[in-house]
């Protein structure tokens, strides 16, 4: 380093007897400690560092290097930061605790707390002893964004240190864990520290209280209550009004008002906050007149209630969508208290959601008289209720009129704004909201990217989805679990079943666990997809996996089970259900019932049928459907006939399918004048035939022989535009052929074949009977050589047929390669029944 370079880097004080200091053969230590403590920039402060070590031609003093720490954590980069450790450990001094500790706070203010994570760690490494107040600091931070296993991680090595933990440490862990619902956990610490000589104080009871209540452990919450009574602690305010909280929340409203009774005994001065609370858990029970008397008695105890306790019921009165009466209490709270900007948002975004949108804009400029101006809340709720009352222009205008200068758009206010429109199909205009998101360089997050490929592929253009998903990963922004399940959805539902597979194997591929709604996702994609033999294997991979099923995920693995024929399966699990507290719905009675119907154990899915009448179950056409097709297969047509009656009893009006199982059950049991008056009875109750019903028609008819009243129905199938399908067009021609009407049969087998479609053998053998016996010998010889060409088998009666009419015509030559066939057919026909 030369002369001038000191001179930039340490201006002003004293440049001349530090620039002559610099020419001396050894710096001296306190000078070189002090040229580091000023320096701003680490990359010179390493280059002065490593500069006074050749100069001094041995190691510097641990003050130095301490030194160049500061430095490092003063301009928080690291770069250099293993380099210079791992030099402190050789040398045998560490860190001191003043550097540890504002290493580590310098992470905590720049939020980078992975790093000072990692920081610590890199220090344990190299066997340092970082400070305990390093270890707190880093703690505290992270409790706020509950990373609660790194907490949990520095907590065991400050106790591997041996530094003596406190009330307050463990108070900390405690309310982390049990916020995010990690009950063992918390219960875990909890006796830990009751093993070690700490007596609890009343927060930690009081953080215990409020977090397991919060998560729903109500008896937990009670538990300590009582225990911090027997222990000599005496609840104070936050204690009780903790309680009543968490008892409101969990609908126990009356255990809340015996708390909040034992609170105000003998007290002088009411706890307005317990006052709000209570107010709040009378109007989330929908019980305003109490809440309203609660206000009485609190002004009455000399205490004005508060703009909190006017905003709790404000709030109520909006979620039940009492909009009028919540205007009502708005006027009458300006008496006891000013309202503050959350009430004039509640306000606003009851309005808008009611879609009274010149009211809301009229409480806006009541706002601004009072001189409280909306800021990005009021715009996001206003956009938000707005979008969720399908509002879209008015949104769209609150949007454009925003002053960029006085309140600028957030992530919110794009997010909002771009799944409203995208929900109601404006994808374009969405994607254009989120272009001005990107100008405005406002980061798209997870949420948008969800929100813009699920509407992406709800409009058919699935295309636009990829693209989106695509793009999201080229910005570096990660999806998480959430969107991975909605993009397979999506993929799924577009019926690109592979692509939805391979989408299942990346959640696992970026890190993540597939959960129970991955698993739904997948099984019922591949039963509807038709691969619902997989389900076994799926089930078994996510039960292994801890997944907890919840009703849904029941309705899809039992739906699986049934349509792959593991109906006994599917029985167990419906049992399992219920005993793990899972209500069975319709659709799980359904999958089962129609899973039984189809094997022919339709005793038992009656019986399942009437199980779910008794649990107040409101059927529907799927589970009627399935009994009256499972009876009609089997022959049971009266049976079928009684399930549709009571269908139509409890004012559930068949449709065409239901129509069509009764047909096709009565087809079957050759009842086909009955059938003929069920069809008259289907269209005089307006519900129309499709395709289907005029195929069992028809075929019915052909089955009887009546073909001329099988070509009247296959004339007005025609004329409604419906299109036959194989099996219709083949007992057509093969009726028409076999009642004589050969050139109708040989039409309609040239226009079926002209239209694209394949004939089967039965149709060929129908064709070459026909035109055998009307005397067209070569005509059916031709067909003959066709069928033979196309690998269809010749029935031993067609062959017959066909070589008498050949003989009659003396069309020897054909009818001799027909004999041949003949003989063929009967050797292997023999060979076949002899083994």
């Amino acid at each position: 380093m030369t002369c001038a370079m000191f001179w930039k880097v340490v201006p002003g004080d004293q440049p001349l007897k530090i620039l002559c200091q610099c020419l001396m053969k050894k710096p001296q230590p306190e000078l070189v400690i002090g040229v580091l403590r000023r320096l701003k920039d680490v990359n010179q402060a390493v280059s002065y560092f490593r500069w006074v070590e050749r100069k001094s031609e041995e190691p510097l003093s641990p003050e130095a290097y301490n030194s160049l720490l500061l430095v490092m954590a003063r301009t928080r980069k690291f770069d250099y930061l293993e380099q210079i450790l791992g030099e402190m450990s050789i040398a045998g001094f560490g860190p001191t605790n003043y550097t540890c500790v504002e290493l580590v706070a310098s992470c905590v203010k720049s939020r980078k707390l992975i790093e000072a994570f990692d920081l610590l760690q890199m220090m344990r490494h190299f066997k340092f002893r970082p400070a305990f107040s390093a270890y707190t600091t880093l703690i505290g931070a992270l409790s706020e964004v509950g990373e609660s296993d790194r907490m949990l991680a520095l907590f065991h090595q400050m106790q591997e240190l041996g530094y003596e933990v406190n009330v307050h440490l463990f108070t900390t862990l405690i309310r982390v864990f049990s916020r995010e619902g990690r009950v063992d956990a918390a219960l875990s610490l909890l006796d830990e520290m009751k093993s070690n000589p700490f007596d609890a104080d009343i927060v930690l009871y009081n953080v215990c209280i409020d977090c397991f209540g919060k998560v729903g452990k109500v008896d937990m919450a009670w538990k300590f209550f009582h225990e911090m009574k027997a222990n000599g602690l005496v609840p104070d305010d936050v204690t009780y009004t903790s309680m009543m909280g968490v008892l409101c929340k969990a609908n126990k409203l009356d255990e809340a008002v015996e708390i909040f009774e034992q609170m105000e005994q003998n007290r002088q001065v009411p706890c307005a906050y317990a006052y709000s609370t209570m107010i709040m858990g009378y109007g989330s029970a929908g019980k305003f007149d109490e809440a309203y008397s609660l206000l009485e008695r609190q002004k009455a105890k000399g205490c004005i209630p508060s703009v909190v306790a006017y905003n709790c019921i404000l709030t109520c009165l909006g979620k039940k969508g009492k909009t009028e009466e919540a205007l009502r209490i708005f006027e009458e709270m300006k008496r006891d208290a000013m309202p503050n900007l959350p009430t004039y948002n509640i306000i606003i975004g009851m309005l808008c959601k009611a879609g009274n949108v010149e009211a809301a804009f009229k409480v806006r400029d009541a706002m601004k008289e009072a001189g409280l101006f909306p800021n990005v809340i009021t715009v996001n709720i206003m956009i938000d209720r707005l979008c969720k009352a399908q509002k879209l222009d008015e949104a769209c205008s609150i949007f454009e009129g925003m002053d960029h200068k006085v309140c600028s758009p957030d992530a919110a206010t794009f997010c909002s704004l771009i799944d409203g429109l995208g929900k109601q199909g404006r994808v374009d205009d969405a994607y254009r909201i989120y272009e001005r998101m990107l100008d405005a360089d406002q980061i798209p997050n997870v949420v948008v990217y969800t929100s813009l490929i699920r509407n992406f592929f709800k409009c058919d253009r699935k295309e636009d989805g990829h693209k989106m998903y695509k793009e999201m990963t080229r910005s570096g922004c990660s999806p998480d679990l959430m969107l991975l399940n909605t993009y397979m959805d999506c993929v799924f539902k577009a019926g690109e079943t592979e692509k939805g597979r391979a989408l299942f194997e990346e959640i696992k591929v970026r890190g993540f666990l597939p959960d129970t709604r991955s698993y739904s996702i997948l099984i019922h994609s591949l039963v509807k997809a038709g691969f619902a033999r997989e389900t076994y294997e799926l089930y078994y991979a996510m039960k292994d996996q801890g997944c907890v099923l919840d009703t849904r995920a029941y309705n899809t693995v039992i739906d699986g089970f049934c349509k792959s024929g593991k109906v006994n399966k599917a029985y167990q699990l419906l049992e399992e259900m219920k005993t793990m507290g899972h209500h069975p719905t319709v659709v799980t009675y359904g999958s089962v019932v129609d899973g039984l119907a189809k094997i022919d154990r339709l005793d038992e899915a009656y019986m399942l049928f009437e199980e779910a009448k008794l649990n107040g179950i409101e059927l529907n056409h799927v589970i009627y459907s399935s009994l009256i097709d499972g009876f009609g297969k089997v022959g049971r047509v009266d049976e079928a006939y009684l399930v549709m009656e009571e269908m139509m009893q409890i004012g559930l009006m068949p449709n065409v399918y239901t129509w069509n199982c009764l047909l096709d059950g009565l087809v079957k049991a050759e009842e086909i004048n009955e059938a003929l008056v069920c069809f008259q009875s289907m269209k005089d109750l307006k519900c129309t035939p499709n395709q289907v019903t005029y195929c069992i028609l028809i075929n019915g008819l052909c089955k009887v022989r009546k073909f001329n009243k099988a070509f009247v129905f296959w004339q007005e199938m025609q004329k409604q535009g419906l299109k036959p399908n194989t099996i219709t067009y083949t007992a057509m021609i093969s009726g028409l052929a076999k009642s004589g009407n050969v050139a109708q049969a040989s039409s309609l087998f040239e226009r079926y074949r002209a239209s694209g479609g394949i004939p089967d053998s039965a149709s060929y053998n129908a064709m070459i009977e026909g035109l055998s016996i009307a005397n067209r010998a070569l005509q059916a010889y031709q067909l003959f050589e066709e069928t033979r060409l196309k690998g269809c088998s010749i029935h031993t009666k067609t062959c017959v047929t066909l070589l008498d009419a050949l003989h009659k015509a003396e069309c020897l030559e054909q009818a001799a390669i027909v004999g041949a066939v003949l003989r063929e057919t009967a050797k292997s026909q023999h060979a076949a029944r002899s083994w």
